[in-house]
């Protein structure tokens, strides 16, 4: 399972970013989990938190895997106790897992707890450690598995045979994490959330150790406390393999490709991602002869192979979108001009005090949520239900924010703007192949918003309002 880190330089406990990280490597290496990376927010981030939002991004996105968001804390993850709750539910209701390294896991201990009780938190954290050594699930089981009755895990006989599936193609048949893959969306088989199968998530079950039968959490390993699903020969066999595989090459130089995060796929609407190969090869004299090449190829066919998109020359696909760009403001179309600015800036700030008062609607539900629950007024279930709908909506209001706010600010000075684009843009096309990539990038990305690529070598361009 992959870990995700958040720290706030604020901390409740005082603990500085350097000490955060140290822990959470600590607690990782102690849980055995993946470190995926992690996001920081600054203490004076002026009511914003541009490193929640990134971790927001993050959750959103396809085939990131099982995941897990590890903090010093519950209250660690926002100013005050409610903020952090918000925040629970949101990343909940993204399908990854909080996990504090210090305190109660439970929100609601936390929440009826606000007085900052340390030894209530250290008595529910005592009490989750002997769950843990009896073998009792606590968070999410993993794929293959359900909670049972009595909080052990058992087998959803469907999904096993698909983790055993995945284990015998990697093991006997020698394929790949691609290839296994491909042929699971290929034979229709899905995942517990009814997408496809990523590198990723195939690359996750491989490793998990809770296929041997063994329980891990906070530090406890349980060994046989539920079926396993894979021999523990054959599991160790597939870690050497993987580590092979991981150490084997030489350190990887990172290829700079143009137009990265702005390409999309014509056929599905996914990524086209950047890729670079080298191949070798004897001419007839024996002569030893290698190659490198570079090419954008479907995010989805790379690495769920279920798209039949074919890859293009990054030289060529860049050069088609120099054209296209060119020809865009040849014909003087350009960017689209303004509108009547004290109108349209009076309707985008209405828009804008609209969505924030809806935000401060949604946070008297979530927080009426927690305090019904936490005085017994309404079922934990259903509180949890509720608030991750109510986080949800939070965070879709949160994105329209962020865009009505992004529109004022552009629109105050969209003229000017306007003008300097047209002459950044002329500049761009004129000292392309003189231009260091680092300003080429950035000034291709102000101008153009999409590059839509199919596969009989059309492209279309969508610049940017």
């Amino acid at each position: 399972m992959r870990a995700i880190g958040y720290f706030r330089e604020s901390a409740p406990r005082g603990e500085t970013l350097a000490q955060q990280n140290r822990a959470f490597l600590e607690f990782c290496e102690r849980e055995g989990y993946e470190v995926a990376g992690s996001f920081v927010d600054a203490a004076s981030s002026n009511g914003h938190a541009p490193g929640f939002r990134q971790l927001v991004a993050f959750l959103r996105e396809r085939d990131k895997g099982f995941v897990v968001v590890v903090v010093p804390s519950i209250a660690a993850l926002g100013g005050d106790l409610r903020d952090a709750a918000r925040r629970y539910f949101q990343i909940e209701g993204l399908g990854a897992q909080v996990a504090p390294m210090t305190g109660t896991a439970d929100l609601m201990a936390a929440w009826t707890s606000q007085d900052g009780n340390s030894r209530l938190s250290d008595r529910v954290r005592a009490a989750m450690r002997k769950k843990a050594v009896k073998g009792e699930v606590l968070g999410r089981p993993p794929y293959g598995y359900k909670v049972g009755n009595r909080r052990r895990l058992e087998l959803i006989p469907e999904e096993a045979v698909v983790v055993r599936y995945i284990f015998r193609l990697y093991v006997s048949e020698g394929m790949g994490i691609r290839l296994i893959a491909r042929r699971l969306n290929g034979e229709d088989l899905k995942t517990r959330r009814g997408g496809n199968w990523s590198m990723v998530s195939i690359r996750d079950i491989l490793r998990n150790r809770a296929y041997l039968g063994t329980y891990l959490r906070f530090g406890v390993r349980v060994p046989g406390s539920h079926p396993p699903l894979v021999s523990a020969d054959d599991f160790r066999l597939v870690q050497d393999r993987l580590n092979a595989r991981r150490t084997s090459y030489a350190p990887r130089v990172a290829s700079q490709f143009l137009l990265s995060g702005l390409a999309y796929c014509g056929h599905c609407g996914n990524k086209l991602i950047g890729v670079s190969r080298k191949q070798s090869w004897k001419r007839r004299s024996g002569e030893q002869v290698s190659n490198s090449y570079r090419y954008y190829q479907c995010e989805s066919r790379t690495n769920q192979s279920v798209c039949s998109y074919h890859t293009r020359r990054a030289d060529d696909l860049e050069a088609q979108t120099r054209q296209a760009l060119g020809d865009a403001f040849s014909t003087g179309s350009g960017f689209p001009q303004a509108g009547d600015d004290a109108a349209v800036l009076a309707e985008q700030q209405y828009e804008l005090d609209r969505h924030r008062a809806r935000l401060r609607a949604i946070d008297r539900r979530i927080e009426g949520y927690v305090d019904a629950a936490s005085k017994g007024r309404l079922v934990r279930e259903k509180m949890h239900q509720l608030s991750v709908a109510a986080a949800a909506d939070r965070l879709a209001v949160e994105d329209a924010i962020e865009v009505a706010e992004r529109r004022i600010e552009e629109h105050l000075s969209a003229s000017d703007r306007k003008h300097d684009r047209e002459q950044q843009v002329a500049h761009l096309l004129e000292a392309w192949d003189e231009m260091p990539f680092a300003e080429r990038q950035p000034a291709l990305r102000d101008a153009v918003a999409r590059v839509t690529v199919a596969d009989d070598r059309a492209l279309a361009i969508t610049l940017r309002a």
